[in-house]
C-alpha cells in the first residue's frame, strides 16, 4: 500500500487558511492572507516536505485545486515547482466540480474517503496532499493519512480555517524529525502512533478538597 502524506503550513494557533497571499482564500472575511511571506529562507527544503509534489501523485481538495489551477499553469516554463506540479498526476476530491482543465487531473466525485482508500491500494508513487484542509480533516477522521509534514510559523492569527477541528479523530502522533529555520519556523514530520493513552499525575489518594472539586465539576457538567 502506498503512503498518503499531508503537507501544510500552519500558524502557532493552528490556522492554515491563505498562507500565500491576501487573495488566496478570503472566505469568512479573512484579512490576514499571506502570513507566511516574511519567514521564508534558503534552509527550507520544500521538496523534502512534499510541498512541490516531486515523485508523487497529488490529492487535492476542490478549493486548493482551484487555487493551483489558476496559478501554476501560468508560471514560467523554467520554474521547477511549476514543471513538477503541472506534470504530476492529480486527483481532485469534489462534489461540485464537473470539469477539470489542469492537465493530468482526475475527478474523485462523491465520497472522497473510499475513493482515496482505493487509490492507496493501487500501485504507484506515494500520494501527496498539499493544503486542502477540509479533505485532510475527512481523511484524518478515517485514519488514512500516514505522514504529516507540518510547518508551524511563529504567528498567532486568532481566526481562520484550522488544520484540525471538532471532527478530528483523537489519536497519538510520533515525531519523526524536526528542524527550526533561522526565521523561527518549526518544520516537523509526524507519523500516526495509535490511540491516545490517558494517564494521571495525581496521588492515589485524592484529598477531600480534590474530591469536592471533582464533584463540583460533575454537578456543573451539562
Amino acid at each position: 500500500m502506498r503512503k498518503l502524506i499531508a503537507s501544510t503550513f500552519v500558524s502557532l494557533d493552528g490556522v492554515m487558511q491563505a498562507p500565500g497571499g491576501p487573495d488566496e482564500d478570503p472566505t469568512g472575511v479573512f484579512t490576514l492572507g499571506g502570513w507566511m511571506f516574511n519567514y521564508s529562507d534558503e534552509t527550507m527544503d520544500i521538496s523534502a516536505a512534499g510541498f512541490d509534489g516531486k515523485d508523487r501523485e497529488l490529492v487535492l481538495g476542490r478549493r486548493t485545486y482551484e487555487i493551483f489551477e489558476a496559478y501554476w499553469p501560468y508560471q514560467a516554463g523554467d520554474d521547477p515547482i511549476a514543471r513538477t506540479l503541472n506534470a504530476a498526476r492529480k486527483y481532485v476530491a469534489s462534489r461540485t466540480l464537473t470539469v477539470l482543465s489542469w492537465n493530468n487531473s482526475t475527478l474523485l466525485a462523491g465520497d472522497a474517503v473510499p475513493a482515496i482508500r482505493a487509490l492507496k491500494n493501487q500501485p504507484g508513487p506515494d500520494l501527496q496532499i498539499i493544503g486542502s484542509g477540509n479533505l485532510i480533516q475527512s481523511l484524518q477522521a478515517a485514519a488514512l493519512i500516514d505522514e504529516y509534514n507540518v510547518w508551524t510559523y511563529p504567528v498567532v492569527l486568532g481566526r481562520g480555517k484550522r488544520l484540525f477541528g471538532g471532527t478530528a479523530r483523537p489519536s497519538a502522533l510520533r515525531l519523526v524529525r524536526s528542524q527550526v529555520s533561522p526565521t523561527g519556523v518549526v518544520m516537523s514530520l509526524y507519523a500516526p502512533a495509535g490511540d491516545i493513552r490517558p494517564g494521571s499525575f495525581p496521588s492515589d489518594k485524592p484529598s477531600e478538597k480534590e474530591l469536592a472539586r471533582r464533584k463540583k465539576l460533575a454537578d456543573e457538567a451539562p
